[in-house]
């Protein structure tokens, strides 16, 4: 498992909240069906996401850590 959401800068995106990174899924699904409605995806691909939430620690360096003990780091873009 790697955080897959980043930053033009590679840094990794974190929400405040839950319900934030929630409504951060929920409209990026929402953008994916307008591009279905409009014939430039297929159902499929636009009606899932592989998207999932984790709660984390943010450390002063930007790096994250997850419940389980993984850290992960600035991704040099």
């Amino acid at each position: 498992m790697m955080p897959t959401w980043r930053d033009e800068h590679g840094v990794i995106v974190t929400y405040a909240t839950q319900r934030e990174a929630q409504i951060e899924i929920a409209e990026m699904l929402m953008e994916q069906l307008r591009q279905f409605l409009a014939g430039e995806r297929d159902f499929g691909d636009a009606s899932t996401t592989g998207d999932f939430i984790l709660p984390v620690e943010v450390w002063p360096d930007g790096t994250i850590e997850t419940e389980d003990g993984r850290r992960f780091g600035k991704q040099e873009t």
